[in-house]
């Protein structure tokens, strides 16, 4: 994690900080911007942290991902190349995007997976899956509008077929099966789970 700008301070901390870490450095951070340079899993644990100590409307998150493969920065179009992330995370205004809650405690920035799945999901009020599906893939809404979105998956001989819609909620009541949120794979397989906006927004740095 850096602290912003003059006499740039970088504190090097474990994998997925915990409460300890994101607290020291954010009860010091002042009016000044985190940036958290590492996987969607390293940002992912910062967001929960701000949210449970009720500062992720308040802080500006930048982000230097360190894998080209990041699905937060192909969700919110940000650069992958260290040089150029590192200078938007310094010098580029945050911007409001969704945060994604669950009903087991975490959060989503980018990424949510649940594969393989057989069962009924709804978004909103909109049944988007009945039966069986390869994929079932959730990210906050890039548009912002509605809060999130869900694309479910079926595979195929030629191709594969994709339906999106778009809601503030997402609720699935399955088999058990494999959840994954930005790279975390959940510790146990589970048998239902929701995914929702969060009332208030992060403040992401994604605009020069």
């Amino acid at each position: 994690m850096i602290t912003e700008r003059d006499g740039i301070e970088v504190l090097q901390v474990p994998s997925r900080p915990g409460k300890a870490h994101v607290d020291a450095i954010t009860s010091d951070l002042g009016d000044r911007r985190l940036v958290v340079a590492g996987t969607d899993a390293d940002l992912n644990a910062v967001v929960l942290r701000l949210l449970r100590t009720e500062r992720v409307a308040e802080v500006p998150l930048a982000y230097v991902p360190s894998s080209p493969e990041s699905a937060v920065a192909a969700l919110w179009g940000l650069p992958t190349d260290t040089g150029r992330a590192l200078d938007l995370a310094l010098s580029g205004d945050p911007d409001k995007v969704p945060v994604l809650r669950d009903d087991t405690g975490g959060v989503l920035v980018g990424l949510g997976v649940i594969s393989p799945v057989r069962g009924v999901g709804y978004c909103d009020d909109d049944n988007v899956l009945r039966g069986q599906a390869t994929r079932l893939e959730v990210t906050p809404d890039p548009d912002g509008g509605a809060g999130l979105i869900v694309r479910v998956i079926h595979k195929r001989l030629l191709g594969r077929k994709v339906r999106e819609t778009a809601g503030r909620a997402f609720q699935l009541g399955c088999l058990p099966t494999a959840v994954t949120s930005d790279g975390i794979a959940h510790p146990r397989q589970m048998n239902k789970w929701t995914w929702y906006r969060h009332t208030e927004d992060l403040r992401l740095v994604r605009g020069l």
